[in-house]
């Protein structure tokens, strides 16, 4: 890049206050100077026309007085009011032959022009056809105006020229007059524009000071600092308000930047305490052997076994890790319709298999009320119907969900047959990736069974919400519940609550955190709400599928949705 010369650099010197005040300054000058120079042509020409305009009336009218010659021949000539010294023209009389025989007229200290040595009858009659006026010359070079006319004499009948010339002196007195006035008019302008326009750009310019001084506290570190002059009209109030938005985003930024630095040690921390306990673990049985401590058969196999249960932990939380780590490198998914029925009905057939003395129920919201289950159909995995076709106001759970069961109460059959599909006036077909769906229902239902008895029942609710554009699942346990204060923070990243979220009975935390993360990607949103008459409820809604969607166009106009309250 080459360098700037001398008057760039010596411009990018001054400051914009004083750039602002001499460019107007300098703009208002030349202005003033253009409109002078461009004026006093056309007024003068204007002046010199008027005195044109004077020349055929004086020279037609009787301005001398002719005597004719005492030997008849030739003649004389006189002004009419020469003895009066008031006439302000010039008179030059010719003969009939162009030789001159008066000329005279004018102030008596006036410079007199110079009239033609001689003015024969023919040029003079050309001259006054013509109508032209004459320009004549004085002796220190000023100008004149003249005008010729073929005269006769009334009384003596003698026929003569007559020149008439006016000068231009008063022309161009009055020219100088308004220069002069225009000039002095014009400097008192620029010097009061001046003063204004550099008073203007001083108050105006306060404005960007204290933008300026905001910047310099900004700059020592003060994020606190907001400009108040948001007036949306004017320049400086939307810089004003740019800077502000880009203040609260630099906040919002350093925070969030925080926040993750935090996180990214805690995360670090915890996981480095989740691996090195395994890791404790089967070192310590590994240089046990060794030692010769471990001896026999059955020490063996139980130190083998416990290295193997350390193992499988470890890979567990290995996988949680590396599924969260592509969760937050945001991988495209890929978006489907999914119906949120078979996906319940799957993962409570899950979960009966694994936990057999459980009652796990499949509600679906959005059957039909006249719709009955089927008979042969297993009564632990059901859709009962709901008294109406859609979410009740504020979403309040069925009577059914409220009711525990009896104690003791015989543990039903798995019934593995496809499950018979009422007619449904909003389907719950949302937009996800299955797997994932899948896995956000596993670990709800894990969740669930984890921080329940082993003989509480969980239901498995499904509903959608065309109004509000979302289909929804909810995981209710009847468990010790979540307490409202901790209720934002389960779903972090290795957090565990002392009371419950033990060794013995937690996992490493990152179940949860694993869901929200699953849900935030497919533009979802998940919350917990507290079971009627106790325990917890998991809800997650995502986007509802359009009624014709196809594979090109799920992506497009799926927007985070707000939670869905079911208190």
């Amino acid at each position: 890049m080459a360098e700037p010369d001398a008057i760039t650099r010596w411009w990018r010197r001054i400051s914009l206050r004083a750039k602002v005040t001499g460019v107007t300054v300098g703009v208002l000058a030349l202005g003033l100077v253009v409109t002078g120079v461009g004026t006093m042509p056309i007024l003068r020409n204007l002046l010199i026309d008027n005195v044109e305009s004077q020349l055929p009336a004086l020279v037609t009218s009787d301005l001398v007085t002719i005597t004719p010659g005492k030997d008849g021949t030739g003649f004389s000539a006189a002004l009419k009011d020469e003895g009066l010294g008031l006439s302000e023209y010039f008179v030059a009389v010719y003969d009939t032959q162009g030789d001159p025989v008066f000329s005279g007229g004018g102030a008596p200290k006036a410079v007199k022009p110079e009239f033609p040595a001689s003015f024969p009858l023919a040029s003079a009659t050309l001259e006054a056809g013509r109508g032209d006026p004459l320009v004549l010359r004085g002796a220190d070079g000023s100008e004149f105006r003249a005008a010729v006319a073929v005269r006769e004499d009334p009384k003596s009948n003698i026929t003569f020229i007559q020149v008439v010339a006016l000068s231009l002196d008063e022309p161009d007195h009055i020219i100088g007059t308004f220069f002069g006035v225009f000039t002095s008019v014009a400097l008192v302008t620029i010097v009061i524009a001046a003063l204004a326009t550099r008073g203007l750009v001083t108050l105006t310019f306060r404005r960007l000071g204290r933008v300026e001084s905001t910047a310099m506290a900004i700059a020592a570190g003060d994020f606190s600092q907001r400009l108040t002059d948001l007036e949306p009209t004017t320049e400086v109030g939307r810089l004003n308000g740019a800077i502000n938005t880009m203040l609260d985003r630099l906040d919002a930024s350093i925070a969030q930047r925080d926040r993750s630095v935090q996180q990214m040690r805690r995360f670090v921390g915890d996981a480095s305490h989740e691996l090195r306990t395994p890791l404790v673990s089967v070192r310590g049985y590994a240089e046990l052997y060794r030692m010769g401590a471990i001896k026999g058969d059955e020490d063996t196999a139980r130190a083998m076994d416990r290295i193997e249960k350390e193992a499988l932990r470890m890979g567990v939380l290995v996988e949680d890790l590396l599924a969260l780590a592509r969760l937050d490198e945001q991988r495209e998914l890929t978006i489907e319709p999914l119906d949120l029925r078979p996906l319940a009905q799957d993962a409570a057939l899950d979960l009966r298999a694994a936990a057999p003395g459980r009652t796990v129920t499949v509600v679906d919201m959005t059957a039909e009320a006249s719709e009955a289950r089927p008979e042969n159909s297993d009564p632990a995995i059901t859709r009962p119907a709901p008294t109406t076709r859609t979410v009740p106001a504020r979403g309040r759970i069925p009577a059914i969900l409220r009711r525990r069961p009896r104690e003791g109460a015989a543990v039903p059959e798995i019934d593995f047959s496809e499950a018979v599909v009422a007619p449904v006036s909003t389907p719950p077909i949302v937009l996800g990736e299955e797997n994932k769906v899948r896995q956000v229902i596993a670990n709800l239902l894990g969740n669930a069974r984890r921080f329940s008895t082993g003989d509480s029942p969980i239901e498995v609710v499904v509903g959608a919400d065309r109004h509000r554009g979302v289909g929804w699942f909810s995981i209710v346990d009847h468990g010790e519940g979540v307490p409202e204060q901790i209720r934002e923070q389960i779903f972090q990243r290795f957090w565990r609550a002392d009371s419950s979220r033990t060794r013995d009975t937690g996992g490493a935390g990152l179940g949860l955190a694993i869901v929200a993360s699953i849900v935030h990607a497919l533009n979802g949103s998940v919350e917990v709400t507290e079971t009627a008459g106790g325990g917890a409820t998991f809800t997650v809604a995502l986007p509802l599928a359009p009624s014709r969607a196809t594979p090109e166009h799920l992506l497009q106009d799926t927007q985070p949705i707000e939670p869905l309250d079911l208190r």
